[in-house]
């Protein structure tokens, strides 16, 4: 799954994963990479105590905040962080693919085009959202002004490149209704074309 930053991937993994799909959530597991003693003790190493929070957590604002503005030291964390990722989404997929319930699985990961995962789905869905609804939502969602979202939307690819390369497109600029409308409508052709090719 790909889109831009706000645009509703996370939901829409949701409401496929009330429709039976595993979810890879790479966000989550990048939090939860993060937050693992080794490497919060590398985040200090690194950035001192200005990484890590008071509640003895990575800051991620702060975090965010270094790497915006210094390519070294966010490809730093990446070869940090991606390859404990990678492992974990491993894991996660071989325990979708031993459960009979998973009737597919989805990789909600905002780099999916960057990493290099897209050549390895099956179908990649891009979700659309307008501009004033994504900066709206991260605003809301993690206090990010208009420049916080362009300044990381320009670290990735161009959302016209992800909806290029997408197979399917569901558009998110109306109500959780109408987008669970869309995620049943794909879901269910996604599931046909994998018959066919099966």
């Amino acid at each position: 799954m790909a889109g831009g930053i706000g645009s509703g991937k996370t939901t829409l993994a949701t409401i496929l994963g009330e429709l039976g799909v595993g979810i890879v959530a790479s966000d989550r597991l990048n939090h939860e990479e993060l937050n693992a003693p080794e490497v919060l003790a590398v985040l200090r190493q690194w950035w001192g105590d200005r990484a890590i929070g008071p509640d003895g957590r990575a800051d991620r604002g702060v975090i965010r905040r270094i790497v915006a503005g210094d390519d070294q030291a966010r490809q730093r964390l990446e070869q940090l962080i991606h390859p404990r990722i990678a492992r974990r989404r491993d894991e996660l997929m071989a325990r979708y693919q031993a459960d009979p319930r998973i009737r597919a699985v989805v990789w909600d990961s905002p780099l999916l085009f960057e990493v290099g995962l897209a050549g390895q789905c099956d179908a990649v869905i891009f979700v659309e959202a307008d501009a004033q609804a994504r900066l709206a939502r991260v605003s809301c969602q993690r206090g990010w002004t208009a420049e916080d979202l362009e300044g990381f939307e320009r670290l990735q690819k161009p959302l016209d490149f992800k909806r290029e390369n997408a197979d399917y497109t569901v558009v998110n600029n109306s109500d959780i209704d109408d987008l669970r409308r869309q995620a049943e409508d794909v879901f269910s052709r996604i599931l046909s074309g994998a018959r066919q090719r099966g």
